[in-house]
């Protein structure tokens, strides 16, 4: 019901309900519950990042969402629709760029928009230098994959994902793989393309402060079995630093929570 209220409350209709997801894996070893019982409601419009330590399940939660997993129990609903498998409407970036190395970034990006054949090829180019140029590299539109550093080939993947004009977007620790000066800078462009689009975010991530610097709500996983353990919600102003102290307020509060989750963990 908290996540039902707070959509009136916001006024903005649900993108996504998860309700009562679970998921085991069984190996010859051994059965793992990766999630229990997990409900959560993602307004239209809403950037919400999951944290948590390894093997609380965030990114089964996400490869759910995303319709590449199928639970044993529970549903995803997409915009009203139960999420059978993948589709368009919901892309996955990942901590990997994940790019062709045969084809050079203007390339990369025309390939996510085969996703589109309501376009015709004019149209596609024009939008695939529409997000190039968004994520700042239109001098570079024609640059082979090994003439990237990896924030750029991370800015690609990003203007991949976003080209075929996906309703809900999931990263899965995207930024993961980056050195700390290139975070910052990423952490500014993806607030800034999420203030423009208004795209629906479901973002995986280790790092508390990168999930306070970006989410409208930070959703914390408890392991073993994966549960959600507090939801809390950041009114920050954007853009946001990262390094700016009401930001490691927040992150202080976050984090406590989530050493008290891994006592207790460890406890049992």
């Amino acid at each position: 019901m908290e996540a039902l209220d707070r959509n009136a409350m916001t006024g903005r209709p649900a993108k996504l309900i998860i309700e009562g997801v679970s998921k085991r894996f069984i190996s010859s070893r051994a059965m793992v519950q990766a999630l229990d019982n997990v409900s959560l409601t993602i307004a239209d419009g809403e950037f919400v990042c999951l944290v948590g330590p390894s093997g609380c399940g965030k990114s089964t939660l996400l490869d759910i969402i995303a319709g590449l997993t199928k639970p044993d129990a529970g549903r995803v609903l997409a915009d009203g629709r139960t999420v059978a498998g993948p589709g368009r409407e919901r892309l996955v970036m990942f901590q990997e760029s994940a790019l062709f190395p045969w084809l050079d970034a203007f390339g990369n990006v025309m390939f996510g928009l085969k996703l589109r054949p309501d376009l015709t090829n004019a149209q596609r180019k024009e939008i695939a230098r529409h997000f190039l140029n968004l994520v700042g590299l239109s001098k570079f539109e024609h640059a082979q994959v090994h003439e990237l550093s990896g924030g750029m080939k991370q800015r690609v993947a990003l203007a991949r994902a976003l080209a075929p004009d996906p309703h809900v977007l999931l990263m899965d620790e995207p930024f993961g793989a980056l050195d700390a000066m290139t975070r910052d800078q990423l952490y500014d462009d993806i607030q800034q393309i999420w203030m423009e689009s208004r795209k629906t975010i479901v973002f995986v991530t280790h790092n508390v402060r990168e999930a306070v610097c970006l989410g409208d709500r930070v959703v914390l996983m408890s392991p073993s079995p994966g549960r959600i353990q507090q939801i809390f919600d950041v009114p920050l102003p954007r853009p946001r630093d990262i390094n700016s102290p009401e930001l490691a307020g927040y992150a202080s509060k976050i984090a406590a929570a989530l050493k008290g989750t891994l006592t207790e963990a460890f406890s049992e």
